[in-house]
């Protein structure tokens, strides 16, 4: 083979130098796409905080590699005629998440909040072998997502602190969720005084209802059902008022775990504790009034009934949740 002219030979050598050969094009090329994608993500969230995404968009700027950042993704029903209550719920929670990522110091290109709607990607669905909704994943930058990068919405809730919480454990970025003034506890409380002032201004002479005992005891009473049927822990996890089957269409009211619970159980054990209390009553009455025989003895049948019935749906309800409970 003949050797090259010098000129010629220095020539190629000073081309193969500054392109780097083909892995260094190769790298430049995978270096472009990313920029791409990272730029439209950023154009689109700097617009728009929770990207909605097709099965196009998801494959080419989720699945696709290269990636350097995360993308976490809500996948959900939101179409009125699915029916889906919990999916809405849900999405004012991650809208809430993803307004305090974007409008604060959190906000950058490592991280992506992303919504794949099962009208608009059912094709992701079938990828993804999902059958249920709403469902949170984290996509990190680097390998496939494991277990942990699925959100355990029924046993976290979906309040978007709690998210907020997983997404920092998953990404390492740490959002403070901001939530949109709500007036109406001042509202309340408002008129609650103005209503107790008025009541003050407008007997001011007879201050003897403050000092009714039916009353501080009843008030006293809701205070401690509420309490005791895990209002707060709703208040503070956020869970789904209940849970639909996507397969049977079937809808449980009672979660099958004793770490965790539905708005809807919460009521349901309300109105069972709210029984029991009720025939505890009518049974003290029944014991202390002075009213005539027949009459206590109808109370005392109507509470034995009430605390029978409503302590054996009670047990049920802790038979269902507390598996191997010896009873």
């Amino acid at each position: 083979m003949a050797a090259l002219p010098v000129p010629l030979l220095a020539l190629v050598l000073l081309l193969l130098a500054g392109y780097g050969g083909p892995g260094a094009a190769g790298q430049r090329r995978k270096e472009m796409v990313l920029s791409e994608k990272v730029n439209q993500l950023m154009e689109w969230a700097s617009k728009r905080s929770v990207i909605r995404m097709n099965g196009d968009k998801f494959r080419r700027l989720v699945k696709a590699p290269p990636r350097n950042y995360s993308v976490i993704v809500m996948f959900t029903a939101l179409q009125p005629h699915r029916q889906c209550v919990v999916c809405k719920q849900a999405d004012e929670e991650y809208q809430i998440l993803a307004n305090s990522w974007r409008y604060s110091s959190a906000f950058t290109n490592k991280v992506f909040f992303a919504m794949v709607d099962f009208d608009e990607g059912s094709d992701v669905f079938q990828m993804l072998n999902m059958n249920s909704a709403p469902t949170f994943i984290n996509f990190p930058a680097k390998g496939k997502p494991k277990r942990g990068d699925t959100y355990e919405l029924q046993v976290r809730g979906f309040a978007a602190e709690q998210l907020a919480r997983w997404v920092a454990d998953r990404t390492d970025v740490h959002i403070r969720v901001i939530r949109p003034p709500n007036y109406a506890g001042p509202l309340m409380l408002g008129l609650l005084l103005a209503v107790i002032g008025g009541l003050v201004y407008l007997r001011g002479s007879n201050l003897d209802f403050l000092y009714n005992k039916t009353g501080w005891a009843f008030a006293a009473l809701c205070f401690v059902l509420a309490m005791t049927s895990g209002q707060m822990w709703n208040h503070i996890r956020g869970p789904p008022y209940a849970h639909k089957n996507p397969h049977t269409g079937q809808v449980n009211y009672i979660h099958g775990s004793s770490q965790a619970q539905f708005v809807a159980e919460t009521h349901i054990v309300l109105l069972f504790n709210g029984g029991v209390t009720l025939g505890m009553v009518l049974l003290h009455e029944a014991a202390t009034s002075d009213m005539d025989v027949g009459k206590r003895k109808i109370m005392c049948i109507a509470g034995i009934g009430l605390v029978v019935l409503f302590f054996s749906w009670l047990l049920s309800v802790f038979r269902s949740k507390y598996h191997g409970y010896p009873y």
